[in-house]
């Protein structure tokens, strides 16, 4: 879905009117997560965000998982596959699979370690295990109970921050932010911004990392010289496209979907016909190539579109790596 804008506004009537519906649901979230999760027989770290919506989940985990192989450990991804249709646990093949069968963020982590899909975690956690993972990197799961964390580190973004602070559907939070706060050992602020400032008062002693999304040289140097037709159906489509301009590409056009959007073979047929009528190239993130990963209907516009690679620059990245491997031998 499009997420209302009255979610990152100061809470006002809208916000107020739904306030007792999400008492109810953050009361329900709430005594959710306090239920205990079974333990896994090897370290789960988990990559979690406070709101719906993207923060930059994904990176995130990319990013720990190139931070353990370095030091010697075999990093297994575990993720829902939010968008498949898979019921089962399964180890994705990233040549063979289609999102519509593990989901798009499943594809990106198969790209950067080998990657679990599983609705159930500890089913999921057990495979990993099984096929040689010494360590689990969680791609979302604060809010589900179901396996136990070794490590939780919720990721914010600086500029949105977690909006009117309110509970779905009065605001983006997906359960009261005393509940989450809780159930996790650090926060990751992404980008510039000040939206994240009440968050990180009331972390206490937690530590806090700051990243930035970096753009990929080689990219941004083949693009600069073109115009571009950019669309994105992520959480935040507005943080590409900033992404973008700040990296000196020019925006001709832009079109934003919602969240997670699989794109239909009209969407397609609108775009390539826009960007050949216009002379703008197609350029979106690497999240909505991989949703088009197995379609038939879509392999015309995967094949115009160019990809604006994104990587995790951490301003700590010492202390990080620290902590990581501290609490691993813990």
């Amino acid at each position: 879905m499009l997420e209302p804008g009255f979610w990152w506004r100061k809470a006002g009537l809208a916000s107020s009117l739904l306030s007792p519906v999400g008492a109810v649901y953050g009361a329900v979230a709430a005594r959710r997560m306090a239920r205990p999760g079974a333990r896994a027989d090897l370290p789960i770290l988990c990559v979690g965000n406070f709101t719906l919506g993207g923060a930059g989940k994904t990176p995130t985990a990319i990013m720990l998982v190139s931070l353990l192989r370095q030091a010697g450990e075999t990093p297994f991804c575990l993720t829902r596959g939010y968008g498949g249709s898979a019921t089962t646990p399964r180890r994705v093949n990233e040549d063979r699979d289609p999102a519509s069968l593990v989901g798009d963020e499943a594809l990106l982590l198969a790209r950067a370690a080998p990657t679990i899909v599983a609705r159930d975690r500890v089913a999921g956690a057990a495979l990993a295990k099984a096929q040689g993972a010494t360590v689990v990197v969680m791609d979302d799961g604060l809010q589900n109970p179901s396996l136990a964390k070794d490590w939780t580190v919720a990721v914010i973004d600086a500029r949105r921050g977690i909006g009117n602070a309110r509970v779905f559907p009065a605001g983006p939070l997906r359960a009261p932010l005393p509940a989450q706060l809780e159930r996790t050992d650090a926060l990751m602020v992404i980008g510039d911004g000040t939206a994240a400032s009440s968050i990180i008062a009331k972390a206490g002693a937690r530590p806090v990392f700051r990243g930035a999304l970096v753009p990929d040289p080689a990219a941004v140097t083949a693009l600069q010289k073109r115009r571009v037709l950019a669309f994105a159906g992520i959480g935040h489509p507005d943080k590409f496209f900033a992404t973008v301009e700040q990296a000196g590409i020019v925006i001709g056009q832009r079109k934003a979907f919602a969240d997670h959007h699989r794109f239909s073979a009209e969407d397609a047929a609108e775009l390539v016909m826009l960007a050949e009528r216009d002379g703008l190239t197609l350029l979106t993130t690497e999240k909505d190539h991989a949703r088009m990963h197995g379609d038939p209907a879509l392999a015309a516009l995967a094949a115009k579109a160019q990809v604006l690679p994104v990587t995790l620059a951490i301003e700590q990245a010492d202390a990080l790596r620290e902590i990581v491997l501290g609490r691993l031998k813990r």
